[in-house]
């Protein structure tokens, strides 16, 4: 049997008038879906930790701080089937955090030079997140379920 791919994904939430989600798009490559900061786990990396590098990776977000664990999901990669384990964390940005911005993913990772267009979105979401990374928000508060066709 395979390892699973250990990974983190992040639910990071902003407070203003409503409660607010960060996702962002790949510039260029709209096919690859709205999703959240996620990723894998470095060897010997706690969660806590990755989540937050994750975070920084792919957004430029040095502000966010963990909440708390939410669930840890044993899904296959959408595309590959290769096993994985994504745990989930609830983050919190400080209200201050600018609405939008764009990042240039640096380092070697497979994101590597990779631009994201960050943005937060009003909790409900209105649509569902690539690769249903949105399942859990309903763990979180459950008037944050998001009508799921799958």
């Amino acid at each position: 049997m395979t390892r699973p791919r250990i990974r983190v994904a992040a639910y990071v939430i902003r407070h203003r008038a409503v409660s607010e989600l960060l996702v962002f798009d790949h510039v260029g490559m709209p096919q690859a879906g709205t999703q959240i900061p996620a990723g894998g786990v470095r060897p010997g990396e706690h969660l806590e930790q990755a989540v937050l590098r994750e975070v920084a990776e792919e957004t430029g977000l040095l502000t966010a701080t963990v909440v708390r664990h939410i669930t840890t999901e044993d899904k296959p990669h959408p595309d590959t089937r290769q096993p994985r384990r994504t745990t989930y964390f609830k983050l919190h940005a400080p209200a201050t955090t600018a609405d939008a911005w764009h990042h240039t993913v640096r380092g070697d990772g497979d994101d590597a030079g990779l631009t994201f267009a960050c943005r937060f979105l009003p909790l409900p979401l209105t649509e569902p997140l690539a690769d249903d990374q949105d399942a859990w928000l309903g763990h979180i508060d459950p008037s944050w379920t998001t009508d799921n066709p799958h």
